[in-house]
């Protein structure tokens, strides 16, 4: 081979490594900007700033949220916390536990409530320990009641010819089931605890919104209101959304409207990629569908208008 030939195949093999090394460069330059664009804006680690949390969809249990939320409160950084909700309600069990984080941060610090199209049921449930809830004059919210639900298929069965034999500890365990009625005691146990459970949402509302439990009783018979109505009632404070919630926190609370706003996210893959609300909702499902069981979280706090 001549020595023109090497010089050749050399330059060749030099400009194929620089083109990968530009390639990786770009690439590197690429992906540096792609990571840097989403915090562009955002409060430094430790910086002042308003934290805002965005529940959405149907309401479960969502451990690290809770807890993300519940933390704020020694978060000395977070100086106020908006709570924007559009959801229709969901398991009373998992309103509680969002309740009860938020109660904790507006304990301490300023905390206001925006909603969106709908926050009703527990999507209202999580807006009343909040010191101010804003909404739009279309906002669907309210609600306010809890609904125990379950298929009952003893006719289908019959007119298939299936029967089902259950042996119970007691004549409750079975209560409620797929293949055969309530029972009268059982109907009467089961209405029991929706009562109970109708008796905390009350509580909260009327310490929430600092009513009396009479006057919360009054309109929480189920039914939805508007944003208007919910106003006129007493259950929200103002129509408007989140610039108005910013002049709220500024003149009411001194919560500068110059800081940054941060967003809480789920730290869960799973969580962001399913939801919460969707794995709650399937494993309800199993369980009733294959145990002919209830949940704790069987009890749900839902704007259901097509139910009956």
């Amino acid at each position: 081979m001549s020595l023109e030939t090497d010089l050749l195949l050399d330059r060749r093999r030099l400009k194929r490594r620089l083109l990968l090394w530009r390639l990786l460069a770009v690439g590197a330059v690429f992906a540096a900007a792609i990571l840097a664009v989403p915090l562009a804006g955002l409060p430094r680690p430790g910086a002042a700033h308003v934290a805002r949390v965005t529940i959405t969809g149907i309401i479960t249990e969502d451990r690290d949220l809770v807890e993300d939320i519940a933390g704020l409160a020694d978060d000395p950084s977070a100086k106020a916390l908006e709570v924007v909700i559009d959801s229709p309600g969901g398991s009373v069990a998992g309103g509680e536990a969002l309740h009860d984080a938020i109660a904790r941060v507006a304990a301490v610090k300023p905390v206001v409530a925006i909603m969106g199209g709908t926050a009703a049921s527990a999507g209202y449930m999580i807006a009343v320990p909040a010191q101010r809830i804003l909404c739009r004059g279309g906002t669907l919210t309210g609600s306010i009641g809890v609904m125990l639900e379950t298929p009952e298929l003893s006719g289908l069965l019959a007119k298939l010819g299936i029967a089902s034999d259950t042996l119970v500890s007691g004549p409750l365990k079975d209560q409620p089931s797929l293949t055969h009625p309530l029972s009268a005691e059982g109907r009467a146990v089961l209405q029991g605890l929706v009562a109970d459970l109708y008796d905390q949402f009350v509580t909260m509302v009327a310490t929430g919104r600092h009513m009396s439990p009479d006057a919360v009783r009054a309109l929480a018979d189920g039914r939805a209101y508007s944003g208007r109505q919910a106003l006129a009632l007493g259950l929200v404070d103002q129509i408007g959304g989140e610039k108005e919630a910013r002049v709220w926190l500024a003149e009411a609370k001194g919560v500068r409207a110059s800081l940054p706003v941060r967003d809480l996210a789920s730290s869960s893959l799973v969580s962001r990629t399913l939801g919460a609300g969707g794995r709650q909702i399937l494993h309800v499902l199993a369980k009733t569908v294959l145990l002919q069981s209830l949940t704790l979280d069987g009890a749900w706090s839902l704007w259901h208008p097509a139910g009956s």
